[in-house]
Order: C-alpha cells, then sequence, then structure tokens
C-alpha cells in the first residue's frame, strides 16, 4: 500500500464512520454502531502503526499532497498532511485513547436513545482533531481546529433537553470562538509577513528575523490567544468545568486527552516562532502559572466528581504551557502524552462511579465504594497516583521534567509549579479518599444496587491505568536509567529552535535529586494531611461549610469569575442588544422605513384626486405645463 494512502486513510476511517452512522443513525442497529464506532477509530490506530514502522529510522518530516485547495492571487493553499515524529506522537494519542474511549462509550451509553448520533459525533471529532495535527499548514490546522470547536459544542449538548446543557454548549462556542478570532488574524498577520501558511516556508524565513521582532511578537501572541481559547486558560477557561454537562466519555475524550492539548500543540510546532519572541514567552509563563494556581485552588473547594477533574485539566494545561514557556519542548508533549494516559483513565473512572450511583456527581454523596466497585477503586488509585506525581508512575516523570526545566529558566517560576503540585496531590486524594473512604453516604434504589460496571467500561481503565504506570518510560530521564526516549523522538523537530533553551539542564545532578526530593516529600505530606482531614477525623465535606472564612467561600465559589464576566461583559451586552432593538430597530429604524411607505401611501392618495377623468382638464393642464417649460426657459 502507497504511503500516500496509508496516510490518507488515517483521517478517512473516522470520517467515513461518521457519514455512515451519521446518515443510518435513525435506522442503523446499534449492534453494527458498537462495531463500527470504534472500529474505524481501530483502523486508523492500524494504520498509524504501519506508517511508523514503515519509516524505519526516518524521522524527518515528509509532506504529502493530495490537490489544491484555495487558489487566490499570491496566496496557494494545498491540502496536504505533515508526518514527522510530532505529527505521529499526536496521532497515536488521537486514535490510541479515542479508540479505548469508544470501547468504553459502547457499555457507557448503551442505554441512551442517541447511541447511534452520539458515535457519529464522536467519529466525527476525532476526524477534526486528526486533520488539526496532521495539516502541513496553517489553514488546514484551522479547520481541523474548528471542527473539533463544532464536535465540542454537539457533545457538550448532546442532551439537548436539558437547556442548563444548551447553555454550557453555546458558552463554550462562544469563547472558544473568542480565541479562533485571534488565531484567523494571526494567520492573516503570518500570510501578510512571510506571503506563505506553508510551516516549512513561514519557519524557514523566520529564522532570518531577530530574536524580539516586533511583528513576530504580535504574531505569537495572537496565536497564543487562540491557544488561550482551545486549551482554557486565564482568562478564556472558564468554559471547560461545565463542559462537564456532556456525556462522561465526552470529558474524558474531547476535555482531557485531546482537544485542549490543540493549543498546546500549535505552540509546540511553532516553536521557532515562539523561542525567536522572548516577551510572548515571558507572558505564557505568567498565565501558566497563574492558571496552575487558581484552578487548583478552585478544585479543592469542589463537589462535583468531574468539575474537580476539570479545574484538574485547567490546571495541567497550565504545567504544559509553562514547560512551553521555558523552551521545554519535549518535555510539554511528555507531559501531555502521560496526562491523556492518566486524565482520561479519572475521566472514565469517574463515569464508572455515576454509572453505579445511577447519575449521582456529587462526592458529599458517596463513600465507601472500594469494596462494591474493586476495578474502578484500584485504577481511579492508580490515576490519582499518577496525576499526584509519585514514582513510579508517569506523571513523576513528566512533571518533574517540566519543574527541572522550570528551575534551569528561573527558581521563583519552580516555586509556584512546586506549590501547584502540592495543590494537585491534596484536592486529588482529597477526591478520592470522599469516593472510595469510609462509609458510605448516598442513597441507593432498590432497581439500581451498587455494581461494578460491565467489561466494556472496566477493561479501558485497566489498560489506561497500565498506561499510566508505564508510560514514564517513554522518556526516562538519564537521573533514574532511563535514555529520554521521546526527547530523542521528538528532536528532529524541536532541533532547529534556539540552543540555549534546548541544551542540557544548566543544574548538577545533586540539585536535581535535592528538588525531586523536596517535591516528592511535599506531594507526600500533602497526601497525608488529606487522610487526616477526610479519612481519620472524617469530616467529609459536610462540615467544611459550616463557618468558612470569607476567603474560603470565595476561593469555593470559583474566585466568582464567572459572575465578574457577566457583570462585565454579558450584562452589558444584553443590555446593548435590547438597546439597538428597541429603541434604534423599532423606534428609529423602522419608523424611518414605516413613514417612508406612508409617506408614498398619502402622497398617492393626494394625487389620485387629478384624476378626474375629464379630458378638458387634461389638456389645460398640458397647455400649462408647456407654458411653464418655455418661461422658465427664458428665464434660465
Amino acid at each position: 500500500m502507497k504511503m500516500e494512502l496509508i496516510v490518507a486513510l488515517i483521517p478517512l476511517m473516522p470520517l467515513l464512520g461518521f457519514l455512515v452512522l451519521g446518515a443510518g443513525f435513525r435506522t442503523i442497529p446499534r449492534k453494527i454502531t458498537a462495531w463500527v464506532g470504534p472500529g474505524v477509530i481501530l483502523a486508523s490506530l492500524i494504520l498509524a502503526l504501519v506508517l511508523f514502522f514503515s519509516n524505519g529510522k526516518n524521522t524527518g518530516p515528509t509532506e504529502y499532497h493530495f490537490f489544491t485547495w484555495i487558489s487566490a492571487g499570491e496566496l496557494r493553499i494545498p491540502l496536504g498532511f505533515l508526518i514527522d515524529p510530532l505529527s505521529l506522537l499526536m496521532i497515536f494519542v488521537v486514535t490510541g485513547v479515542g479508540f479505548i474511549i469508544h470501547v468504553y462509550s459502547v457499555g457507557y451509553m448503551k442505554d441512551d436513545p442517541g447511541f447511534n448520533r452520539f458515535f457519529a459525533f464522536m467519529n466525527l471529532f476525532v476526524f477534526s482533531m486528526l486533520l488539526l495535527v496532521m495539516g502541513n499548514n496553517y489553514p488546514v490546522m484551522f479547520i481541523g481546529w474548528e471542527g473539533v470547536g463544532l464536535c465540542s459544542y454537539l457533545l457538550i449538548g448532546f442532551w439537548f433537553r436539558n437547556q442548563e446543557y444548551n447553555n454550557a454548549a453555546k458558552k463554550a462556542f462562544i469563547m472558544n470562538r473568542i480565541g479562533d478570532l485571534g488565531f484567523l488574524l494571526g494567520m492573516f498577520l503570518l500570510f501578510t509577513t512571510f506571503h506563505t501558511l506553508d510551516y516549512h516556508g513561514v519557519f524557514s524565513q523566520a529564522r532570518s528575523l531577530q530574536p524580539g521582532d516586533s511583528t513576530l511578537l504580535a504574531i505569537t501572541l495572537l496565536l497564543f490567544v487562540g491557544a488561550v481559547g482551545k486549551s482554557a486558560q486565564i482568562p478564556l477557561y472558564t468554559w471547560l468545568p461545565d463542559a462537564m454537562a456532556g456525556p462522561t466519555p465526552v470529558s474524558a475524550l474531547i476535555h482531557a486527552a485531546t482537544m485542549v492539548t490543540a493549543g498546546v500543540y500549535m505552540v509546540a510546532r511553532s516553536n521557532i516562532l515562539y523561542i525567536l519572541s522572548p516577551v510572548t514567552m515571558t507572558i505564557i509563563a505568567v498565565v501558566a502559572l497563574a492558571t496552575i494556581l487558581l484552578a487548583a485552588s478552585i478544585a479543592v473547594f469542589q463537589k462535583d466528581i468531574k468539575k474537580i477533574l476539570a479545574y484538574s485539566t485547567i490546571s495541567q494545561l497550565g504545567y504544559m504551557f509553562l514547560a512551553l514557556s521555558v523552551g521545554a519542548f519535549s518535555g510539554a508533549m511528555f507531559h501531555l502524552t502521560t496526562h491523556a494516559f492518566f486524565k482520561a483513565l479519572l475521566f472514565l473512572g469517574a463515569g464508572s462511579v455515576i454509572h453505579a450511583l445511577g447519575g449521582e456527581q456529587d462526592i458529599r454523596k458517596m463513600g465507601g465504594l472500594r469494596k462494591a466497585l474493586p476495578v474502578t477503586w484500584l485504577t481511579f488509585l492508580t490515576g490519582t497516583v499518577a496525576i499526584s506525581g509519585i514514582p513510579p508512575l508517569s506523571g513523576f516523570f513528566s512533571k518533574d521534567e517540566i519543574l527541572m526545566k522550570t528551575f534551569g529558566s528561573s527558581s521563583l517560576l519552580w516555586l509556584f509549579a512546586w506549590l501547584g503540585a502540592l495543590l494537585t496531590a491534596f484536592y486529588m486524594f482529597r477526591m478520592f479518599y470522599l469516593v472510595f473512604g469510609n462509609q458510605f453516604r448516598g442513597t441507593t434504589r432498590p432497581d439500581h444496587p451498587l455494581h461494578e460496571s460491565p467489561l466494556t467500561m472496566t477493561l479501558p481503565l485497566i489498560v489506561l491505568a497500565f498506561l499510566s504506570f508505564a508510560g514514564g518510560a517513554l522518556n526516562m530521564p538519564g537521573l533514574f536509567g532511563g535514555n529520554q526516549l521521546l526527547e530523542h523522538f521528538l528532536a528532529p523537530v524541536f532541533s532547529r529552535s534556539s540552543p540555549a533553551l534546548q541544551g542540557e539542564l544548566p543544574i548538577s545532578h545533586a540539585t536535581e535529586w535535592l528538588l525531586t526530593g523536596i517535591t516528592l516529600a511535599g506531594v507526600l505530606l500533602m497526601i497525608f494531611w488529606a487522610w487526616r482531614r477526610y479519612v481519620v477525623k472524617g469530616k467529609g465535606l459536610l462540615t467544611d461549610e459550616t463557618r468558612r472564612p470569607f476567603w474560603v467561600r470565595i476561593v469555593a465559589e470559583k474566585y466568582r469569575i464567572d459572575e465578574l464576566y457577566d457583570f462585565l461583559l454579558v450584562k452589558p451586552s444584553l443590555w446593548l442588544s435590547r438597546f439597538l432593538h428597541d429603541v434604534v430597530e423599532l423606534r428609529i429604524i423602522d419608523r424611518m422605513v414605516n413613514g417612508i411607505g406612508q409617506a408614498a401611501i398619502r402622497t398617492g392618495n393626494l394625487l389620485r384626486y387629478i384624476q378626474t377623468g375629464n379630458v378638458g382638464f387634461y389638456l389645460f393642464v398640458m397647455v400649462l405645463g408647456v407654458i411653464l417649460i418655455m418661461f422658465f426657459n427664458i428665464l434660465i
């Protein structure tokens, strides 16, 4: 099979699944959908493996052009794909984790009346995400970028009979459009500057510019605005917690493993532009750190199991952007990969708990689920340990690499990132203890007793738990006897960036061991504190809510950022729209238009009186008209 065909089929398989399931979603039997939906994703994964092993040791970029998509003046945009280590890594994350989540969805959504429609949307999402990561130019990336935004809207509002869910979908769609406008303006400026939107053309010309160039500053900031919207960073992060309105597999696939990492991928793909813009890198670092701490602090006081994981996702995305800001592009992609494993595991584990409790998401009404859900308990514990950064699980190695690279850039940045890591351990184990520890605090219906999830749901949990455990081997640092496979694999993509930011860490191994020990000790202390508070003392959440200090109430209410946006942006916009409608539209424009029509009618009513039907009167008027014309000609 030709490489061009293999490359083309990787995104086309999910598109085919969408077309088949979308066209026959009312008639196709569920058993067929249960095979077609995950099957097309598995086919893409197998094709990606064939592509990977066919390339062998060839890690250089290979472009595949299929046809010219847009041709206008000097603008030439082909529909083409770029296959290099970075795109291959993202293809494996999207198809691998995507396939696991599709299998899980077969069990989770089996009784939903929109079963076929759900898998059609999920297949469309995977197609859009593959288009985003495989495109060889910014417009193709942007089409995939918009496609995942559309699918996010469709899947967040999947249960559209609930108006609250529809509002959450609209909120996500609108906030993403704000970021997308920045991306679009960035592309316009890219074309104006480099006269091309192809990656190779842009990056080769950008290398001739001086670091700190004002045009590059504007381009990178505009592109970063797009990343802020898609990857839920401050200030465009508030859509992600509300997006938990969608089915849990949607949260796992779109809002944990793939879509929200699109901004990280875009910045990593544009690494040359960002290396040449140190001001933008500083701005990214500040935004990332603020996002890490804000989202982590909010997660400490949340009650909804999925919203805790949503704020955790926002915080972990902040770590990825922090790594990008110090030039640790491989470290960011490493954490992106491990995060896809353990966060998908945690979301699917939460879905298993929700499934067992008949839809309950409030952790105050859980507890004592260890015996009833042994597989979910063990796999959820694996994900919790991984995200907390405890060896030898994957999250320890990826987060440790980010902290080390950050310390090499600035000890102050490291300190704030370290505090974020401690908060992560605390709120994650708080959730774990309240869900699985002590006694059950909820209620069970006779028709819905506590039970473990079916094999179609527990098997994906086991696979993701294994990946969360062993994923650190992908980029095991030399400090722990590894050879940093992922960093070497991605080196052809990032080696052309500044050597100063891609070289060895400017700190000794002794310092690395010391910092690792400090971080691990702090994490273990937070876990112990959470255990003392929520297991030994058994305070749970009910006593937490009484007599809280003011600052605790503010944090628990998510700093009232949504209320602030509502006051500053939503209400003024609604007032302005009502003013434009009620005053400008109805009282001014409509009255002007209606007045012109009424004037025409009244004029016609007056003029019709001279239509008497008397021929003599008509001759008189004609003669009078001739006399007036002659008179005016004489005067002129």
